[in-house]
């Protein structure tokens, strides 16, 4: 049997704002997503499913999703299986799935995941306390969190929380003033509006100008500066897909229907010793992303400049600003950096959204579109990262190790940094954020910085006007602050 490992099948199911019950719930938006896949990787593809995958939901708690989609497809896999959390997971089950396949441990596997956000009562949960709505409370892994309790202490627990700090540091890295760099990251991100406008399973489908996404508004609040509503993953959608692995020896016998054919040419997963972001030594670079790019490229045996079209992972701008220097894509380079619009666009609830990149990329090089692409995904603060490349045309590497190496030897970068709970004395700023209310009025500012001895210290300022007017103006990245404690927080204060 072939050892070469291909994607005959995948499917995108979205269930409207304006959806009539009786609502469909997670699983049934993936089996009709599989139904999807199926139909499209040939007669027989679903009846050869050996393997089941499922990305976990977060917006409802699953009992066995894997099982009953098994029962309701009418098929007796010999293997289900259901992730943790994190948005590097749909990459990471591709990775796997591959290097299953390539070793005769499955011939055909089938992954499926969605998530039903959308409040349709009264009751709904909403805003950031839906988030962890659909995760057990006896759930005991540690990719639940994704802050240190010091961390928690001063405010930071989401993602709205910390990706800012990335923004801010890649801001005073870039040199420009605060105009110029939201018009560079909102004229990046009307691009991502265009692509979502254009996909038929994108939850928005309005093309945004730069200045309707970056400046706030009554329907565009800010979040944590510079972010507003339309800079953050849009979490509040119904939204599923499903995607069909297998070898190209069952591939020819099912003669499907998608196209050119999609190969999966090789895929890389690291994961950050640098966890939390009191830790990290460097907000303007992932060390995790890194390693996982350079391991899928050279898998698959091409270089980003070969490579025509990509799917990065855009839960922030700063997500993406990032993955683009990793990858060396310069400004003004035409190839796509979204296939789908994007998580703040197209949607990206709980951990499923990479899925939707990678059914998306399937659909871009079966039509022609591309002949190659790149996947890419991340977990919690660019602490997990995955990477997939994509072809219509196979290499000769042999994928049976790559993904054994990758579970087996994740660790990328250097060890945490050193860090001081109790800072006093002197300390400089490495970034920050505000944070805000519903309401639009600042909550809390949150600093990142060192002591002049040298440790990390996260801090929040005195809760006052002046101070949310300096962050928010001019950049203060290298401003020196005065440390002490208060009410059980650290306390950082502007020396002039």
């Amino acid at each position: 049997m072939s050892r070469q490992v291909m994607l005959t099948g995948w499917g995108q199911v979205t269930q409207r704002k304006d959806a009539t019950p009786p609502y469909l719930e997670p699983i049934d938006m993936m089996e009709r997503a599989a139904r999807d896949a199926g139909a499209l990787a040939g007669v027989g593809a679903l009846a050869a499913v050996d393997t089941i995958l499922v990305v976990r939901p977060q917006s409802r708690v699953p009992h066995a999703p894997g099982e009953e989609l098994a029962r309701r497809l009418g098929i007796k896999p010999r293997r289900v299986e259901l992730s943790g959390i994190g948005g590097q997971v749909p990459q990471q089950f591709v990775n796997r799935a591959a290097g299953m396949i390539a070793r005769g441990e499955a011939e055909t596997v089938l992954i499926c995941g969605a998530e039903t956000y959308y409040p349709r009562t009264k009751d709904a949960v909403r805003g950031e306390q839906a988030l962890i709505q659909g995760i057990p409370d006896d759930y005991g892994e540690e990719d639940a969190v994704g802050s240190s309790a010091h961390e928690a202490a001063h405010g930071l627990t989401l993602p709205i929380h910390g990706f800012p700090l990335f923004e801010v540091a890649l801001w005073a890295r870039s040199g420009l003033s605060r105009e110029a760099w939201l018009a560079k990251v909102g004229g990046m991100w009307a691009g991502f509006s265009e692509v979502a406008a254009r996909h038929p399973n994108a939850w928005t489908r309005t093309p945004l100008t730069a200045a309707e996404i970056t400046t706030p508004s009554a329907d565009n609040r800010p979040i944590g500066f510079p972010y507003t509503k339309r800079m953050v993953s849009l979490v509040m959608a119904d939204i599923g897909a499903a995607v069909i692995l297998t070898s190209e020896a069952r591939a020819a016998a099912t003669r499907g229907g998608a196209g050119a054919p999609v190969y999966f040419l090789g895929g890389g997963y690291a994961k950050d010793r640098q966890r939390f972001m009191v830790e990290k030594a460097d907000f303007t670079r992932s060390p995790a992303m890194e390693a996982a790019t350079a391991k899928a490229m050279m898998r698959a045996g091409l270089r980003a400049a070969e490579i025509e079209a990509f799917d990065l992972y855009s839960c922030f701008p700063c997500a993406v600003t990032v993955a683009r220097q990793t990858l060396g894509l310069a400004d003004g380079d035409p190839r796509p950096l979204t296939q789908t619009g994007g998580l703040g666009f197209f949607g990206g609830p709980g951990s499923n959204y990479a899925l939707h990149g990678i059914a998306s990329m399937a659909e871009t090089l079966a039509s022609g579109r591309a002949r190659s692409g790149m996947c890419t995904a991340l977990g919690w603060f660019m602490h997990k990262y995955a990477a997939g490349i994509y072809a219509t045309r196979p290499n000769a590497v042999d994928l049976s190790p790559f993904d054994l190496e990758d579970e087996a030897h994740p660790a990328a970068g250097e060890p945490p940094v050193a860090m001081t709970e109790s800072p006093v004395g002197r300390g400089v700023i490495e970034s920050y954020t505000v944070l805000y209310d519903r309401e639009q009025r600042p909550a809390r500012a949150l600093v990142y910085g060192r002591t002049d001895a040298g440790p990390r210290f996260v801090a929040n300022t005195r809760d006052d006007a002046a101070s949310y007017a300096r962050l928010t103006g001019e950049n203060q990245v290298g401003r020196g602050v005065r440390l002490a404690q208060a009410g059980g927080r650290n306390v950082a204060e502007f020396e002039d």
